[in-house]
């Protein structure tokens, strides 16, 4: 059967993976210019400088997501672009590159959703203490405003923010992504605290700015897939997914969610703070400014685990020896966007947007012009079979973007990783549409019923 009427079917891409432009019109250095420029950090010396230069190529960019037949786009906007220092003069001329964008996309009939930080914090704020300072919540609610003023009499979708588990733990925790930081447990805690409450402090400023915009956030989550459908082995499974994993863990999904959703964080979690001596500084009214409504929940989801019972325990399962894997080496398992909508819209009960989900391939421009990415239509057909089972299940699923619309800067694996349905020369910056975005393109055209046809 098709997917629902008005499903989005969509693709995503973040400022800094593509857009280049990195001293153009004002724009200041991020913590991604400063982490990238620095020897070692990034393979092969690669940085975000020039990337896609979508902010040259944005017209043609759209064109080829019309031709692709997208319903809508998710981008992200550059904090650096807007207010170079971080906080105080608001830059027009950043401003107008996204005001250009919004209105070639709506041009062209394509939804914008808007992701408000995708991990580029202006260098300055970073040197001001980053997320560690509490007025970040300020600094962060103050970006927000001058973006929302903007664009939000056309722009009605947002996200507050992506994967704050994955830079967090990444960038502040080990070290391995921008800043670089290797933080203690105690200010881990400090750091996600503030940035639940700039959360809450963006979307009171996105309502403000345009009362009948929806807005959610759009974390990262691994997974917890039972081994079998018995009703005690989902129950117990989907009970782990929930739960802290040890004093430090600012990873698990109900640290953030909870606080956000459900106005507490969850019991277990601060027990663990609370005995390892590392409970944020939680002051009055904090709570109540990081749970503002939320229209729907956004979820970027690539890989997960399975688990069985073991005399009651949960267990996670080996990975079998014929695991598929992606270019990433990142294990292949569809019923991620079965299992995972199905717990959240259980526990959350909001309205669920996939909005990261694809695939890192081995991809090049073959002799005959084309490129040729069979294995990322199997995977992309794979997971919204799955996807389209949780639908049929109740789930209420609204849309979904897969990642991403263009090869791009993947973060500390530079120019490595493709995960593009449009393939990028770097050296020329000559776009070539995938064959995965010829096959994207019937599945939107038939809302899904494509997704049965074996080509």
């Amino acid at each position: 059967m098709p997917f629902p009427t008005k499903f989005m079917w969509g693709a995503a891409a973040a400022s800094y993976q593509i857009e280049g432009g990195a001293n153009a019109d004002g724009r200041s250095p991020s913590v991604w210019d400063v982490f990238s420029h620095t020897p070692g950090k990034v393979d092969y010396g690669h940085t975000g400088d020039v990337a896609c230069d979508h902010y040259h190529h944005y017209k043609e960019d759209v064109a080829l997501m019309k031709q692709i037949g997208l319903k809508a786009y998710r981008l992200s906007v550059a904090w650096p672009r807007i207010i170079p220092t971080g906080t105080g003069t608001v830059n027009t001329d950043g401003l107008n590159f996204y005001d250009r964008l919004i209105d070639e996309l709506l041009a062209a009939d394509i939804v914008p959703y808007i992701t408000l930080f995708h991990w580029d914090l202006p260098f300055d704020l970073y040197k001001r203490g980053s997320w560690l300072n509490r007025d970040s919540a300020d600094w962060f609610a103050d970006y927000v405003t001058a973006v929302a003023n903007r664009l939000g009499d056309r722009v009605k979708h947002w996200f507050t923010f992506n994967e704050p588990g994955v830079f967090t733990n990444m960038g502040y925790r080990s070290g391995e992504h921008a800043p670089g930081d290797q933080l203690s447990n105690l200010h881990m805690t400090h750091l996600t605290h503030n940035i639940l409450r700039a959360h809450g402090k963006g979307v009171q400023a996105i309502r403000a700015a345009s009362s009948d915009s929806q807005v959610g956030v759009a974390p990262d989550t691994l997974v917890a897939m039972p081994a079998s459908n018995d009703d005690k082995t989902v129950a117990r499974v989907k009970e782990h997914y929930f739960t802290p994993k040890g004093a430090g863990d600012t990873w698990t999904t109900s640290i953030w969610l909870d606080p956000m959703i459900l106005g507490q964080y969850p019991e277990d979690g601060l027990a663990l703070w609370d005995e390892a001596g590392i409970m944020p500084p939680i002051q009055a009214g904090d709570m109540e400014t990081i749970n503002q409504p939320l229209d729907f929940l956004g979820v970027n989801q690539y890989f997960g685990d399975y688990y069985d019972l073991d005399e009651n325990a949960v267990r996670k399962l080996p990975l079998p020896m014929n695991k598929a894997h992606s270019a990433f080496r990142w294990p292949i398992s569809p019923e991620i966007l079965y299992w995972g909508p199905r717990f959240l819209y259980e526990r959350y009960k909001l309205p669920i947007y996939i909005t990261e989900n694809g695939l890192s391939s081995m991809d090049w421009i073959s002799m005959d012009g084309k490129v040729h990415d069979l294995n990322r239509i199997d995977f992309t057909r794979r997971h919204l079979l799955q996807l389209e089972r949780a639908i049929d299940d109740g789930i209420d699923v609204r849309g979904y973007f897969h990642w991403s619309i263009m090869d791009n800067f993947e973060w500390a694996r530079g120019y490595l990783e493709r995960f593009g349905l449009i393939f990028i020369n770097y050296d020329t910056q000559e776009r070539t549409l995938k064959q995965s975005a010829y096959w994207y393109q019937d599945v939107i055209a038939s809302n899904g019923t494509h997704l049965h046809q074996i080509d």
